[in-house]
């Protein structure tokens, strides 16, 4: 029993220790301390068996309970990012926008089984008309140029019941083919454009687009952002010899995951400060929603916490995991807006049509 008590300490001390520098890890840019950003991916995991610790100590009657309860409470709010507590949403403005967020998955284009893939995007087509946005972010958006077997943009034209439209996208003049973020609104767009982020290669096809839209007397400036993928297996549309993805063998595997998540890691803390930047210069109530590839105790999401509302915790309860692929993520996909906005009826997807659940909610002034 003695030695299973001193074993029980060792792992509670290392335990708790990781939990309080894992704290660290939004306010810090992940090129201070490498470890961190590990940390806060890893932090629910962390979180759950500290938990576990401390009932342990908790039944054993140990002074160790208190340790570990010491610990969670200097987390204070960071674990409210994790796990929203909120009951009530705010009242509804007079000027409503209801904004969708959908990471697509290029609509399962590079499906093996074409007609499988082409069924995918008819459910992902019928789930965006069941729910009949105002505006709607995509991102891993594609489409190829006239002619072809694939049609998209059209098919959304069609939904929306307008072609008022942003898109940035990387073209491929072989196969025709785009690959990038769209914006599709049902309201006019009176100005749109990019904000460029630093480095761009010629595989990474991350973006972050924005436009003014107009409803009756209110002008809302919306941002569609896809902050840098991990892209741990290659991509559908990634034929660059200099990938060393595509050469990728098991005795190389790990080390590569390792150098792919640090760049990722580094890559966006800068396009989110780029896209906060750009952000403070709006003149106009501002809704920002994308998929961040990032966590709620990361730096990149605490670049968009510090000065705007994250609209699942103002208006919803528990964890809202919007990411359903391999790495257990856990919510990556967000709406933010200004404070002069509120937000309400905020919803996630049920249907598994991609690797994301889509997001929604109303928006209003």
């Amino acid at each position: 029993m003695r030695i299973l008590k001193i074993g029980l300490k060792i792992l509670s001390g290392l335990g708790f220790l990781t939990l309080l520098v894992s704290y660290a890890a939004p306010f810090f840019h992940p090129d201070t301390l490498g470890i961190l950003p590990f940390l806060g991916l890893g932090y629910p995991i962390t979180l759950a068996g500290n938990l576990l610790l401390v009932l342990i100590w908790a039944i054993l009657r140990d002074r160790w309970f208190f340790y570990g309860l010491t610990v969670l409470l200097i987390g204070g709010t960071l674990h409210f990012r994790f796990f929203s507590t909120t009951l009530f949403s705010d009242e509804k403005g007079e000027n409503e926008l209801k904004v969708m967020s959908y990471n697509v998955r290029l609509f399962d284009v590079y499906n093996p089984d074409f007609e499988l893939g082409k069924a995918t995007r008819e459910q992902q087509f019928s789930y965006i008309r069941r729910i009949m946005p105002d505006v709607l972010c995509v991102q891993e958006y594609y489409k190829q140029d006239a002619p072809s077997r694939y049609v998209t943009v059209d098919s959304i034209f069609q939904i929306m019941g307008t072609n008022f439209y942003h898109e940035r996208s990387a073209h491929k003049r072989k196969t025709r083919q785009n690959f990038g973020v769209a914006m599709f609104s049902k309201y006019p767009m009176i100005a749109k454009g990019d904000v460029m982020f630093d480095t761009q290669s010629s595989y990474d096809y991350n973006y972050c687009i924005y436009a003014d839209i107009v409803k009756e007397q209110d002008t809302f400036r919306v941002y569609n952002v896809h902050l840098q993928s991990i892209q741990l297996q290659s991509n559908y549309y990634n034929d660059d010899p200099d990938d060393p993805m595509l050469n990728l063998t098991e005795e190389t595997g790990l080390r590569y995951i390792f150098r792919k998540l640090r760049r990722a890691f580094s890559k966006r803390a800068g396009q989110a400060r780029r896209v906060v930047e750009h952000i403070q210069t709006s003149p106009y109530p501002t809704i920002v929603c994308g998929d961040f590839n990032d966590t709620p105790l990361s730096y990149a999401y605490n670049q968009f916490n510090r000065t705007l509302i994250d609209a699942f915790r103002n208006c919803r309860f528990g964890i809202g995991a919007t990411y359903i692929g391999k790495l257990p993520a856990g919510r990556i996909d967000y709406i933010f807006h200004s404070n002069d906005l509120h937000s309400t009826d905020f919803e996630i997807q049920t249907e598994e049509l991609s690797d994301h659940r889509a997001i929604y909610c109303t928006i209003s002034k």
